[in-house]
């Protein structure tokens, strides 16, 4: 949560050793898969091993959004946020990332929290391609687990990077 201590950056990208100085084990990383409809929410445990899917919101205002942001994570100790990066097959970043980056960034400085921007191609069909065939839910039950599972995805991607 917002505590008052204020995390310096320039908006600009900082390597995964750096990220993980800034969110070290002990606290709860947030991984988000941020879409237009939707923002998909994943955490790590405090060992910083294991993601798991949480929550898929609804979007609507940035200030209704931060609030329940802030409602679920609530009583966690957040070192830090890790955001999927939409990010073209040929590597470029085009408009989607531009959004992107400024929403994710948007919500860190609410949260006064470090960020690290996870390249996130196929996440979403990946998970929706497990969904599919490991766990044989509907269309409609997919739909609900797509995105806080794509974060959960990406997040899970930093946390293998580390070991």
């Amino acid at each position: 949560m917002p505590d008052g201590k204020t995390i310096p950056h320039e908006k600009s990208d900082i390597s995964l050793s750096d990220f993980l100085k800034l969110a070290p084990v002990g606290s709860t990383i947030v991984g988000l898969d941020l879409g237009d409809k939707t923002i998909g929410v994943a955490v790590s445990d405090t060992m910083h091993i294991t993601a798991t899917p949480l929550k898929t919101i609804r979007r609507s205002s940035f200030e209704k959004d931060m609030a329940e942001l802030k409602n679920i994570l609530e009583n966690r100790n957040i070192g830090g946020f890790v955001s999927g990066l939409p990010k073209q097959m040929n590597g470029e970043e085009g408009d989607r990332a531009k959004i992107t980056r400024e929403l994710a960034w948007k919500i860190a400085d609410f949260f006064q929290k470090p960020l690290y921007f996870q390249d996130e191609r196929l996440s979403s069909a990946a998970v929706e391609r497990f969904l599919i065939t490991e766990m044989d839910l509907s269309r409609k039950k997919r739909k609900q687990k797509i995105d806080c599972g794509a974060a959960a995805f990406i997040l899970q991607g930093v946390l293998d990077c580390k070991i």
